[in-house]
């Protein structure tokens, strides 16, 4: 038996686990005492024997012997030898002291491995690489220290941004955790990793991420746009004045409005002329859905230059799908027709038109789209009053604009309806597979007058679906309708003009299964967009408050929780839970002042002032 499994003397220096400890007693048990003075009473074969002792206190082993340890392991590279054997060799003697400092030789790994009896002597070219891969380790651990102290000083050097962005991934929702956040003691969220990166500054103390976070594309796409066919057929519209009624600073004007006579046409871009099924461009717009609109930007589904050629009203004389109608006295729609046409538009803001809604043409436009208007109110349409703001981002700051409640924007509005019936009842007639937009009728059915029941009436609606099944639109009050005025900003627009077109064409239209199949894509990313624009929107209304402290104005209780009211602030549209000890009832005005904003998590709070 070798003499390191012989069971050990008391007094004895023995190995337990990776410690050392001394032999008190020797049984069917062995009491050792460890480090500290504490007792234990183990198995002969959980301890190794190092050296026969006497050992009189572990306190011994705290000295460090001076040795010739480089020169015994260049004596012995390459061979094996014992514990006893390294220690005389290196130490010039075998005491408890020589046996435990080359032990911790042995346990380093560098130079020297094994167990007490069979130590072997590694080479110089191992030993060479180990240490050079353990003083990168050291240095890698050193510098890793020392970055988590500027992030914890908040004082980031410009080489650690690269680091950052394993930070940046879990902010955007990429991934579901990061070593950096961890190590410095934030919960794994993208809200947290989000407050992280504001504070080191690696991003703006504004920076808005929710587009990236839904997946959302942050910049137009590159492709090349087609020439248009200058010598497809088209009908010659530019005798009549057509109107494009937008916004102040719109972008992509994508229809326009004309009267003829007794005859309503609705122009839109013919996006289709430019964007063919399945080619590149229509692979891009499908991916994204929809346009993005950001208060500080608005990104495309298609090329810039789609919209510098098509947009109505950007150039003398733009190509367009018209949609041709005449509305009855019930508000009934009759001789609806569709051509690719040639229009000159005229661009005019809703706040112009609103000023000369009794001059011609606008006054007889009104007339005639009123009775549509009616129509749709007594098939049940829902007209929520509720506020609207324009959100914008301008030389960095924010501005939030209430709009004011046109009857310009209705009209357009009524007559984009307008067009999307004629569009539906034209692609149904036939045979036309498109996209329908649907809504399932609320219930309660209840009429709703002031902001808490028009808050409460908004909530019991379900969501519009495109369905490829004609079917009623609830909210708008249509038996039949499709998306059809905006197909540079909308996938679903387009994919009814290429539907027209092909069929105006003399061309196949897609059948059903292809339109279900490109519907489905571009729904599931429009939905991102919508997601992405609405937090986005929010995040920039905070952003406001959190630079104005100060802020204070009305807000209207429209819900009623436990222990707090549901707050609609009209000047931000923007809703908030308050809690509060006194007795409310709907639609109470409450004066309000700002108390805190906390932009990452995406939440305000206000405190009731008396």
């Amino acid at each position: 038996m070798s003499r390191y499994q012989a069971t050990p003397p008391v007094d004895s220096l023995v190995l337990y686990k990776t410690h050392p400890a001394r032999v008190l007693g020797v049984g069917d048990k062995i009491e050792i005492q460890l480090d500290g003075g504490s007792t234990k009473r183990v198995r002969p074969k959980d301890i190794v024997l190092l050296h026969p002792g006497p050992l009189r206190s572990l306190g011994e082993l705290e000295t460090r012997p001076e040795g010739a340890v480089e020169d015994a392991w260049e004596l012995l590279e390459g061979e094996q030898t014992t514990l006893e054997d390294l220690a005389e060799l290196a130490f010039a003697e075998f005491t408890p002291v020589t046996a435990w400092a080359s032990w911790l030789l042995v346990a380093e790994g560098l130079r020297f491995c094994g167990t007490p009896e069979s130590i072997t002597v590694r080479s110089r070219a191992e030993v060479e690489r180990d240490r050079a891969e353990r003083e990168a380790k050291a240095a890698a651990e050193r510098d890793w220290k020392a970055f988590l102290e500027r992030m914890r000083a908040a004082t980031p050097s410009a080489e650690d941004r690269g680091r950052l962005a394993e930070v940046e991934r879990l902010a955007l929702g990429q991934t579901e955790r990061s070593r950096i956040l961890e190590a410095l003691g934030y919960p794994q969220t993208p809200e947290h990793a989000h407050r992280a990166l504001v504070e080191v500054a690696y991003w703006p103390a504004n920076h808005n991420p929710y587009p990236a976070r839904r997946g959302v594309p942050g910049e137009d796409a590159a492709l090349a746009v087609p020439a248009l066919d200058e010598d497809e057929p088209r009908l010659d519209l530019t005798h009549l004045e057509a109107f494009a009624i937008d916004d102040e600073g719109n972008e992509d004007p994508d229809d326009a409005l004309s009267l003829d006579g007794e005859r309503v046409w609705v122009h839109v871009a013919d996006v289709g002329a430019l964007v063919a099924p399945d080619g590149p461009l229509d692979l891009e717009a499908r991916s994204r859905g929809a346009n993005l609109y950001l208060p500080e930007g608005m990104v495309k589904m298609l090329p810039p230059e789609t919209t510098t050629r098509l947009g109505l009203g950007l150039q003398p004389v733009s190509p367009a799908l018209s949609f041709a109608m005449r509305c009855d006295e019930q508000g009934e729609l009759h001789d609806i027709e569709v051509h690719r046409s040639w229009v000159r538009v005229q661009r005019l803001t809703y706040t112009e038109v609103e000023r000369r809604l009794d001059e011609a043409p606008f006054a007889a436009l009104r007339a005639t789209i009123a009775r549509f208007h009616a129509r749709r109110q007594t098939n049940g349409a829902t007209r929520l009053a509720l506020p609207e703001v324009s959100v914008r981002v301008e030389n960095g700051e924010v501005r939030i604009r209430s709009l004011p409640r046109l009857e310009s924007r209705e009209l357009v509005t009524d007559a984009m309806l307008m067009a999307g019936e004629a569009a539906a009842r034209l692609c149904l007639e036939h045979g036309l597979a498109i996209p329908f937009a649907t809504q399932a009728a609320p219930d309660p059915a209840e009429e709703a007058s002031d902001l808490a029941s028009m808050y409460a009436r908004r909530r019991c609606f379900k969501p519009t679906r495109l369905l490829c099944e004609p079917d009623l639109h609830a909210g708008l009050g249509l038996a039949l309708y499709t998306r059809a005025t905006s197909p540079l900003r909308r996938y679903s627009d387009l994919l009814v003009h290429q539907q027209l077109r092909a069929w105006l064409a003399g061309a196949t239209p897609l059948d059903r299964e292809q339109v279900v199949e490109r519907v489905a894509q571009a729904e599931l990313a429009a939905a991102a967009v919508r997601r992405g624009e609405r937090l986005s929107n929010q995040h920039w209304k905070l952003v406001y408050l959190r630079d104005n402290p100060g802020w204070r104005g009305e807000g209207v209780v429209v819900g009623l929780e436990e222990r707090r009211a549901v707050v609609l602030v009209p000047e931000l549209a923007l809703e908030a839970r308050i809690r509060t000890r006194e007795r409310l009832a709907l639609n109470d005005t409450l004066k309000l002042a700002l108390a805190d904003v906390d932009l990452p998590e995406l939440n305000v709070s206000f405190r009731v002032l008396g």
